[in-house]
C-alpha cells in the first residue's frame, strides 16, 4: 500500500470535522477523503443493525477511494460496528477514542459524565470500561438526542442551543461531577454553550485530539505515514447539503479548504 494514498475518515455527519481539524494538525501532509452521511443524519436514534449496514456502505465507499486507513469518526458506529468492520477490510480501521482514560487521568472527585448519542450510551461501553479501570469511580451518563441535530442546522448558540444543552448537561452538574466526556464528535460544536452551563471546574474531555493521535501511531507502526514533501489533497463528500457542512467546517478548520461535494455512496 503506499504511503501516500488518502486516509479515509467519517461521521453520520458533520461532526467528523473536529477529528479531521486534529489530523491535519498533527499530520499537515497527510491527503484526507472525508465522508459526512448528513442525509441520513442522525444515527444516535437508528436501530443497531441500520448503524452497521450504513458504516458497511460508507467503508465499502472508502474502500474504493484505496484509503490506507479508515478512522470512524463517531462514536455511535465505533460502539457498535468498529468490531465487525474490521473483519471485513484489508485495511485498518482505528474508532472514535472514547475518553475514558483521559477522564480518569482527569478527574478528581470520580464523578465521571459521559454525554452521548441514545446508542452509545445504550452500549453501556462507557461506563464498564471506566469501572473495570477504578471501581470506585461513579458514571453518570446522560443521552443528548437534541444536540446531533442542533450542530446539522448550524443552530450552535442561542436560546434552542442554551436550553437543549441545559437539559443535558444539567443533571450531571447536579450529580456533582468535575469531569466530562463528549461522546460524540458532534458536542464541541457546541462547547462554548456547554462551557456555559457546567461550572468552570468542570473538565470536558473532547477525544477528538486522541482519536488522531491514535491514527497516528497505527500509520506510524505500519511505516505508512505519508512523505514529509507531500501536499496534501483533502476530500470532503456529503450525502446531502455540502454548502451548509462548508460553513460548519470553516468555523473550526483553519487551512484553505476545497469544494465540498454531494456524493451518492450506493452508485
Amino acid at each position: 500500500m503506499s504511503n501516500n494514498a488518502p486516509i479515509g475518515v467519517f461521521d453520520s455527519g458533520i461532526g467528523g470535522l473536529t477529528v479531521v481539524k486534529e489530523i491535519i494538525k498533527l499530520m499537515p501532509n497527510e491527503n484526507i477523503v472525508y465522508f459526512g452521511d448528513t442525509g441520513r443524519a442522525p444515527y444516535g436514534s437508528r436501530p443497531v443493525e441500520q448503524i452497521i449496514e450504513f458504516s458497511r456502505q460508507i467503508l465499502d465507499f472508502l474502500n474504493r477511494q484505496n484509503v490506507k486507513i479508515a478512522v470512524v469518526a463517531c462514536n455511535t458506529m465505533t460502539m457498535w460496528a468498529l468490531e465487525q468492520a474490521r473483519s471485513r477490510y484489508s485495511f485498518p480501521i482505528v474508532g472514535t477514542n472514547s475518553g475514558e482514560q483521559l477522564a480518569l487521568a482527569a478527574t478528581k472527585n470520580k464523578n465521571i459524565g459521559i454525554a452521548a448519542t441514545q446508542a452509545t450510551i445504550n452500549s453501556g461501553k462507557h461506563a464498564t470500561r471506566i469501572k473495570a479501570a477504578d471501581a470506585s469511580a461513579r458514571v453518570f451518563p446522560q443521552a443528548c438526542p437534541p444536540l446531533v441535530p442542533l450542530v446539522e442546522r448550524e443552530e450552535l448558540t442561542g436560546v434552542a442551543a442554551e436550553a437543549a444543552c441545559r437539559e443535558c448537561f444539567q443533571p450531571m452538574k447536579d450529580a456533582g461531577v468535575d469531569t466530562v466526556v463528549l461522546g460524540c464528535t458532534h458536542y464541541p460544536f457546541l462547547l462554548e454553550t456547554i462551557r456555559h452551563i457546567l461550572r468552570l471546574d468542570v473538565t470536558i474531555i473532547d477525544p477528538a485530539e486522541q482519536t488522531a493521535r491514535d491514527a497516528y501511531e497505527t500509520l506510524k507502526s505500519m511505516d505508512l505515514l505519508a512523505n514529509a514533501d507531500q501536499q496534501a489533497i483533502r476530500r470532503f463528500c456529503f450525502s446531502a447539503d455540502p454548502a451548509r457542512a462548508k460553513r460548519l467546517a470553516q468555523r473550526i478548520i483553519n487551512v484553505p479548504l476545497p469544494d465540498f461535494q454531494q456524493v451518492d455512496i450506493l452508485k
